[in-house]
């Protein structure tokens, strides 16, 4: 009996084989080509995109300036435009009371315009700070005289030299007052100081 001959395998020689490869190798540099094109399209894109990012940024920096000072000047000109009523009540007070015999009218007068200014600081965030009667709080009040009023509590404002005020919850001036500091305290206050002296006086010996 013949014994059957075994399929011999493909040789990779084979012209078909051949074939794939040269139309792989054909296909690769149409590959790369194509990458190549896309990252040079992406790159002109963004480099395109930078460009019109630093136009704004530089009319922005031409731009910014002049709105910041529109602004100043607008915001100028509403505060001096509130104040305008203010200013005609005081003109027509002083027209209205030439004569002594009107001190009360002016006074009157006075009292209303002040009133007036206080609405209007109000109405741009200024509000006066409390100070008469309330313990003394070195972030809003400013100490000018100490004085001793034992029927009065330690610490209590006594009296206010000069008003203070806050803009928007800020303080821009503070309350300059007198404050009640009992003789107790005071003592004791001397004492301790005097204590620090004579600790200081037998260190540098």
């Amino acid at each position: 009996m013949r014994k059957k001959s075994k399929d011999k395998p493909k040789n990779d020689d084979s012209p078909e084989a051949e074939q794939k490869e040269s139309v792989s190798a054909h296909n690769e540099p149409e590959e790369l080509q194509k990458a190549v094109e896309n990252l040079q399209k992406e790159r002109d894109e963004l480099f395109e995109k930078l460009q019109r990012i630093s136009a704004d940024y530089a009319n922005y920096q031409k731009r910014a300036p002049k709105q910041i000072a529109d602004n100043i000047a607008y915001e100028k000109e509403m505060i001096i435009k509130s104040l305008l009523p203010a200013l005609d009540n005081f003109e027509h007070t002083l027209q209205n009371t030439q004569s002594t015999e009107n001190m009360d009218a002016l006074i009157q007068g006075i009292k209303i315009i002040y009133d007036q200014m206080l609405d209007i600081l109000k109405s741009h965030g200024v509000e006066p700070i409390k100070a008469l009667g309330e313990t003394f709080e070195p972030a809003l009040h400013e100490a000018m005289m100490q004085k001793n009023e034992p029927e009065k509590e330690n610490n209590i404002v006594l009296q206010e030299f000069q008003k203070g005020y806050k803009l928007n919850g800020r303080v821009i001036r503070p309350v300059k007052v007198i404050v009640n500091k009992l003789v107790s305290d005071q003592v004791q206050d001397t004492n301790q100081d005097n204590d620090i002296d004579e600790y200081e006086t037998t260190d540098s010996e």
